[in-house]
C-alpha cells in the first residue's frame, strides 16, 4: 500500500495496513538531505530531493511544499530576506491597514516563491507519481494578514479597525483561492492551510474574522476534488469546534491541547485529527518508550482517529534514533487500522 493510498483510505474510514506516517518536517528534512535553508526554500529541486529522501528512508506517507510563511507575502510585496543556512526573515512590514488596501490579488505563477511551490507539487508528481500523498500549501487570513504587518501591529488592527483588516483578508482569501487551484492542477493530493497566529486572538476574533474565509478555502479545496488539512499551532481548544466546522479533512492539533478527546465526537466521518505529540520534550528529548507512550495517548484521545504527527514541526535538533523511534513505532502492531472503528487502546 502506498502512502497516497493509505492516507486516502484512512480519510475514508476503511480499513489500512498502518495508521499514516505525516511528521511535519522542513528544517529537519533540509540538514539530512545536506541542502541549504536558503535552497530549501528558493530552488524547487532542492526541496523535492529532501523531502523524497526523508519520505524513502523513514517510512513517511507524504510530502509537502512546507518551508516558511513568506511565499504569498512575497508576492504581495513584502521584503524577505533568506539567510545561507537559517529561517527567511521579513525585513519590513506594511505600516498601516490602509497601506493593505491598495494591494490587489498576486498571479501566483508570476512570483518567484508562489511558482516555485507550484513547480514543487508538479515536480513531487513527476517524480514519486502515486507513492506520496502530495500537500500544497496556503497562508490563512489571520496568518498572511499578521505577516504583512508584523504580528504585534496585527493585534491592534484586529482589535480597532476589523472591518477595514475584513477587506484585507477578503483579497487575501480570493489570492489564496487562486494559488490552491494552481497547486491542485499540478498534482496536490490536499492543500494545507497554515494559520498559527489565529490561536492568539481568542475564540470571538476567530469566529469574526477566520472561520468564514478558512471554510471558503476549504470549500474551494474540495470543489477541486482535493482534501483540506487546517494548520494551527498553539493551544486550540477554545477555537477546536470552529475548526472542526470548517469541514477541513485533517485538522492538526499541538501538544499544547490537553486532549482530544472532548472534540473527537464532533468529527464528520471524513475528517481526521493530526498529532499531537511535543515535538520538543518527546520527539527531540525523549526515550523511544517516551515517544510510544505519546503516540498511544494520541490514539486513546481520538478513538483511532488521528495521522500520526507531532503537533508542529520536527526540530532540526531531532536525532536519527529519535525519528526512527517515530517511525518505528507508527507502525506497531497495536494501533487501530480503521478511523471509523472508534477503537480505544489499553492505557500503555
Amino acid at each position: 500500500m502506498t502512502g497516497r493510498q493509505r492516507t486516502l483510505d484512512f480519510l475514508a474510514g476503511k480499513g489500512v495496513d498502518r495508521p499514516p506516517f505525516h511528521p511535519i518536517i522542513m528544517r529537519w528534512a533540509a540538514r539530512y538531505a545536506g541542502v541549504k535553508y536558503r535552497d530549501f526554500c528558493l530552488d524547487p529541486q532542492s526541496k523535492c530531493r529532501a523531502m523524497i529522501q526523508c519520505a524513502e528512508d523513514f517510512g513517511m506517507d507524504w510530502v509537502t511544499v512546507m518551508s516558511d510563511p513568506y511565499a504569498e507575502a512575497s508576492a504581495f510585496g513584502l521584503p524577505v530576506e533568506y539567510p545561507e543556512n537559517d529561517l527567511p526573515r521579513e525585513t519590513g512590514h506594511f505600516d498601516s491597514v490602509q497601506a493593505l488596501m491598495p494591494l490587489k490579488p498576486y498571479q501566483a505563477e508570476d512570483h518567484r516563491r508562489t511558482a516555485g511551490r507550484i513547480a514543487e507539487v508538479r515536480e513531487f508528481k513527476r517524480a514519486t507519481g502515486s507513492r506520496y500523498f502530495i500537500v500544497g500549501w496556503v497562508e490563512g487570513p489571520i496568518a498572511e494578514y499578521a505577516d504583512l504587518r508584523g504580528a504585534t501591529d496585527a493585534a491592534f488592527d484586529f482589535l480597532d479597525e476589523p472591518e477595514t483588516v475584513g477587506q484585507v483578508m477578503d483579497m487575501i482569501t480570493e489570492a489564496a483561492k487562486h494559488f490552491i487551484t494552481l497547486q491542485v492542477e499540478a498534482g496536490a493530493d490536499c492543500i494545507g492551510i497554515g494559520d498559527a497566529f489565529a490561536s492568539q486572538i481568542g475564540p470571538a476574533l476567530f469566529r469574526e474574522l477566520a472561520f468564514d474565509r478558512e471554510k471558503a478555502m476549504v470549500d474551494h479545496i474540495h470543489s477541486l476534488g482535493a482534501k483540506a488539512k487546517l494548520h494551527i499551532c498553539g493551544n486550540t481548544s477554545a477555537i477546536l469546534p470552529e475548526m472542526i466546522a470548517t469541514g477541513a479533512d485533517i485538522i492538526d492539533v499541538d501538544h499544547l491541547v490537553l486532549s482530544m478527546a472532548p472534540f473527537t465526537a464532533l468529527l464528520a466521518p471524513h475528517q481526521v485529527f493530526s498529532g499531537k505529540a511535543d515535538p520538543v520534550s518527546v520527539i527531540q528529548n525523549g526515550s523511544p518508550e517516551q515517544i510510544a507512550s505519546a503516540v498511544r495517548q494520541g490514539f486513546r484521545e481520538a478513538n483511532g482517529r488521528c495521522i500520526i504527527s507531532a503537533g508542529c514541526e520536527i526540530t532540526p535538533e531531532t536525532t536519527l534514533e529519535n525519528m526512527r523511534a517515530f517511525r518505528d513505532f507508527e507502525s506497531g502492531s497495536d494501533l487501530p487500522r480503521n478511523p471509523q472503528s472508534r477503537l480505544v487502546l489499553e492505557p500503555a
